[in-house]
């Protein structure tokens, strides 16, 4: 916990300047747009969307960030570098478990927007995003890494199936916990709970 704690706010030190201009700029224009469009404004929708793209924004920086050169080397064989570390290891929980989470938002956020029909638009969207990311790395001096691909894709997927399951619970609950009202109330709950982690 103490380490996750850590990237935490090792994240938000390097993204905090980009995050909070990009959140004024994106707020004031879907407000601007909403009231144009005299279009409803629902609270917790808001925030979803607003969370997925701070996701994104922090995301970007994650991937793209160098602050030591690196003197590994590309690894196209798959598993190679997953079975290298052992389990319950400091590389291990960083490299292996940090790549599956680092990708579970991006399963669920994008699921909870797009309501896939189906695992393989899912499957789909988190390989295209994980490979482009791969891509990216490599050309910009950073390594490309099958392993990574493949640990992105699991903790996407892992991502999806919460949805899943959260629309499953969310069919035999009373219509009171459907409601936008309590949606607003434990979206401002979760906000700040992320707030606090920060």
């Amino acid at each position: 916990m103490y380490f996750f704690s850590n990237a935490i706010h090792g994240v938000v030190d390097v993204t905090w300047p980009m995050v909070l201009i990009s959140t004024i700029i994106i707020v004031s224009l879907r407000i601007t747009y909403l009231f144009q469009k005299k279009e409803r404004f629902v609270l917790y929708k808001e925030l979803l969307y607003l969370t997925f793209i701070i996701y994104i924004l922090c995301l970007f920086q994650v991937v793209t960030y160098r602050d030591v050169v690196s003197f590994a080397r590309n690894n196209f064989i798959p598993f190679k570098e997953i079975l290298r570390y052992k389990i319950g290891s400091r590389l291990f929980i960083r490299n292996i478990v940090g790549n599956m989470l680092i990708f579970l938002p991006y399963g669920f956020f994008t699921s909870l927007i797009i309501k896939p029909k189906n695992k393989y638009v899912m499957l789909s969207l988190i390989v295209i995003a994980s490979i482009s990311i791969e891509c990216v790395q490599r050309s910009i001096g950073r390594i490309f890494d099958v392993d990574d691909i493949l640990l992105n894709i699991i903790g996407g997927m892992i991502g999806y199936l919460l949805y899943v399951i959260m629309n499953k619970i969310a069919d035999k609950l009373p219509d009171f916990f459907k409601s936008e009202i309590f949606l607003n109330i434990i979206s401002i709950f979760l906000l700040m709970c992320c707030l606090t982690l920060i």
